[in-house]
């Protein structure tokens, strides 16, 4: 792209509204999102016991309806309401199987250490699990995996079986990370990677990934004060790819720059500090394995996206929560916020 079409568009995108399409969907997403916080925050955490196995059910259904809906960008994601907007399942399936684990877990306190509770509670982890895996959407299905695994430590499951997961997670994070390092050879691992993971999959590991490249140039080229409010050239030149989703932490450091990136952590600190001081001051069991659980979904959408943009970890298209452009992800977000405020103003009740 010459340096006339870049600031012929870098002029386009300065000259337009602060109030663009976009923004004037997420803040409509936001609103929903905060209508959802508040019914949440009021409702009585302790009744989501009663619906725990309907919202499980519900959600398996319109996991497995996907299957049968027109593909879109060739992949099984979203169900379309015309007219309205579009809805991915696997964004809430992750906050309700957080549910069905904390009712089920709580049930079985007094066996938690026998096996068969544990490949139980495995179950209704994986049979979600294996639905998004398929539509693939990898990244969302990762996220169940520290989420239970942690669920399971803090509610003594049978101790081999979390160690066997634990140690399986990190040698398949340890795994991706050396080959996206270029510690193991891109190429030679190839033919055993692709017998379980399709091929463009397993580009995103490569180290030369030009996504990882242009995400690691815009944030170096915002400096320590950053470009600007959309001046930003990755961004607005078209290289830096998908900006308000996946991207949207390098496109928040191009404009805003080292300093603006230490403020948005900072205040991603304070959020997860606190909720994962609710999980200390919980009343009751399940209202600790709630917490716990719902703390760990925002955790881990943070390290995941982060570490993504980062060349840590390969593009996934994990979000990052209440940033990242989208409706699912913002409503899912603020109903599982609404659930931490529930448990912790609840915390003196009897």
């Amino acid at each position: 792209m010459s340096e006339a079409n870049s600031l012929s568009g870098m002029e386009e995108i300065v000259a337009e509204p602060f109030w663009t399409p976009l923004a004037l969907s997420q803040l409509k997403w936001f609103c929903l999102g905060f209508i959802a916080y508040v019914l949440a925050a009021s409702f009585d955490y302790n009744k989501l016991r009663e619906w725990a196995w309907f919202l499980y059910i519900v959600m398996i259904i319109a996991l497995a309806g996907l299957f049968f809906t027109q593909q879109s960008h060739n992949v099984h994601r979203w169900y379309r309401i015309p007219g309205l907007c579009y809805v991915q399942p696997s964004e809430f399936a992750k906050l309700i199987v957080v549910i069905a684990l904390s009712w089920y877990l709580e049930k079985q306190k007094n066996c938690c250490e026998e096996l068969k509770t544990g490949l139980s509670a495995s179950l209704i982890m994986g049979l979600p699990f294996v639905l998004i895996l398929m539509q693939p959407d990898l990244g969302s299905a990762l996220i169940l995996l520290p989420i239970t695994l942690v669920m399971f430590y803090f509610a003594d499951i049978y101790p081999p079986l979390v160690k066997l997961m634990c140690g399986g997670l990190v040698l398949g994070t340890l795994l991706f990370s050396s080959i996206l390092l270029g510690v193991i050879p891109h190429g030679k691992f190839k033919p055993i990677a692709t017998k379980f993971m399709r091929e463009y999959q397993y580009q995103r590991l490569s180290p030369k990934e030009y996504h990882h490249k242009q995400s690691a140039a815009a944030m170096a080229v915002g400096g320590v004060v950053g470009k600007g409010w959309r001046r930003g050239d990755f961004t607005t030149g078209g290289w830096l790819p998908a900006p308000q989703t996946d991207s949207v932490f390098p496109n928040f450091g191009e404009h805003f720059g080292f300093l603006g990136l230490i403020f948005l952590l900072s205040l991603f600190y304070m959020l997860l500090f606190y909720s994962f001081r609710v999980c200390t001051v919980a009343k009751d069991h399940f209202g600790q394995l709630l917490s716990t659980g719902v703390a760990v979904y925002l955790a881990m959408h943070i390290l995941i996206n982060i570490g993504m943009m980062c060349g840590l970890l390969p593009i996934t298209g994990v979000p990052l929560i209440l940033i990242t452009y989208g409706g699912s992800s913002s409503i899912v977000t603020m109903t599982a916020l609404g659930i931490l405020q529930s448990v912790y103003s609840r915390r003196f009740m009897f």
